[in-house]
């Protein structure tokens, strides 16, 4: 089915009530020296003939720095979850839980229910194999031992669209693609929810090498086209899910002796793979359905509870999802936003809710396009300077505090805290310094966020760049240092060379295609 983009704002008059709302050109052009860096910055030859969008203003005023296209529109990336984030805040609150629970419909006598139980998803991303396990012991403790009936995955919370408008459909494959469901399920405490983990082990020279799936399952069919290589030999272990199939070709040799691969694969319709985790636990637990598994039937109103798990809070969810830019949890926000204002959990009408909402948050009714909550989409289209009205609006919401301490931090080691900038800026004046959400595609690189500068000053920041061939990410982190070593009353001109540092290659791209676990 296709689905409407959500334009905020259309037509001439708004485009002027944009304009007019934002301080002259000649003001964002007042201090020459850090124009004059930043100018060069934007016109680096890495960024000849792409289109680049820096806006630095004053968080406490707004007076404007620096401006350079800032009312044009990019396509923003994984920039886009600031707007998800902080509307997510603000409509559904940072104490808001995804609740996950097991309910019986029929007659029960004794220890046998003559009827169906259920189990009902409202989007949880960070139940685990190890959560539907703890779901089944609670079943079991009410002293339920049979199921004459069915088990039926409810995971209509949600619409049965999967996938966003736009994405690429040979992205399908990879974890930061995965499809959206009311009832997931993730391996790792990353919460990359939808996917499964896919571990290969050396065998012997010329034999095949070992493969299996954490959770386990027979969800999936592994093809096994591996071999082990003589000791030292390179490692092409590749692991890809064939389109519109659960079937995963595991392909590649792996050096005998090395240390076991393991990469991250989606898997269709996730909601399968939970109702097929929670089954195989209600057995470990002593709970036989003999019915069959079914997906996407509605909950019976008088079913009645007998297990029930809660998520974290999100004001702890936006930890690994703002950090380590998770696609799936931005879209499980809009359509839980779109559930809990018109009671129908679809991107349509999330992301209604996300534009009507941002209109209160800052950003000028324009002409900002959304198609996803995650940046995915390659039709989403927003301004720097959108962004930067965002930033300034959010600081004086009571939920600031956390949703700041989400994004992630220059130069900081550790994942859960520097994120996707733990490798960017190290030993520089933006180390634990800078606050930003990064964002990339091929073409399309974004840092937007908050640098208190050398002299004290709380500034905020949007860098958009789009259509460019090699990598933005060196001007970005140029621009950052270059902001935080920035003082009002400065005299000469930075080094140049001072202001460019290289990034790590470990974070060349924010979400590569491939990904181990760690």
């Amino acid at each position: 089915m296709r689905r409407n983009r959500v334009l905020v704002g259309c037509g001439l008059a708004m485009a002027a009530v944009l304009l007019a709302g934002l301080p002259a050109s000649g003001s964002a052009q007042a201090d020459n020296k850090l124009t004059a860096d930043l100018n060069t910055l934007v016109k680096d030859p890495s960024l000849r003939g792409a289109s680049v969008g820096l806006v630095v203003q004053k968080a406490d005023t707004g007076e404007v720095l620096y401006r350079n296209e800032g009312d044009t529109r990019h396509q923003p990336a994984s920039n886009l979850k600031l707007f998800t984030s902080a509307v997510a805040l603000d409509v559904l609150g940072p104490d808001h839980r995804f609740t996950t629970s097991a309910l019986t419909h029929g007659r029960t006598r004794g220890s046998t229910l003559y009827g169906d139980l259920y189990l009902r998803g409202t989007g949880d991303p960070t139940m685990l194999a190890a959560t539907y396990d703890a779901l089944a012991a609670q079943v079991a403790a009410t002293g339920l031992k049979t199921v004459r009936g069915k088990l039926i995955a409810d995971d209509t919370w949600f619409d049965a669209a999967r996938l966003g408008l736009g994405w690429a459909w040979d992205d399908e494959p990879y974890y930061y693609n995965a499809e959206t469901s009311a009832l997931t399920v993730a391996p790792d405490t990353d919460y990359d929810a939808g996917t499964i983990i896919v571990t290969v082990m050396p065998g012997s020279p010329g034999k095949w090498a070992n493969v299996w799936t954490d959770p386990p399952t027979k969800y999936v069919t592994i093809e096994n086209a591996t071999i082990t290589g003589a000791p030292g030999t390179a490692n092409t272990i590749v692991a890809e899910r064939k389109h519109g199939t659960n079937v995963i070709r595991v392909s590649g040799r792996i050096p005998s002796g090395g240390p076991n691969s393991t990469e991250f694969s989606t898997v269709k319709e996730p909601t399968g793979l939970a109702a097929g985790l929670f089954r195989d636990a209600l057995a470990r637990k002593g709970v036989q359905v003999h019915g069959e598994t079914k997906t996407g039937v509605a909950t019976p109103s008088e079913a009645r509870v007998v297990g029930e798990n809660q998520s974290m809070p999100l004001s702890q969810l936006l930890v690994p999802f703002m950090k380590l830019s998770n696609n799936m949890h931005a879209e499980v926000l809009v359509k839980s936003m779109g559930r809990a204002v018109s009671g129908v959990g679809t991107w349509d009408a999330g992301l209604a809710v996300v534009g009507q909402k941002l209109t209160g948050l800052g950003v000028p009714a324009g002409t900002t396009y959304l198609a996803d909550g995650s940046g995915l989409s390659r039709m989403n289209q927003i301004s720097a300077d959108q962004v930067t009205a965002l930033l300034r609006a959010v600081r004086t919401k009571p939920w600031f505090t956390t949703w700041y301490n989400s994004l992630p931090i220059a130069g900081v080691a550790d994942r859960l805290v520097g994120g996707t900038l733990r490798s960017r800026m190290r030993a520089t004046a933006a180390a634990n310094n800078v606050h930003a959400k990064t964002g990339s595609l091929t073409g399309v690189s974004a840092l937007s966020g908050y640098v208190t500068s050398a002299d004290g000053q709380a500034l905020v920041f949007s860098l958009l760049s789009n259509n460019f061939l090699t990598s933005a990410r060196r001007v970005e982190d140029a621009v950052a240092v270059r902001l935080a070593e920035y003082r009002a009353d400065e005299t000469g001109r930075a080094s140049m060379s001072r202001l460019a540092p290289a990034s790590d290659p470990v974070d060349r791209v924010e979400c590569s295609w491939l990904k181990t676990a760690c």
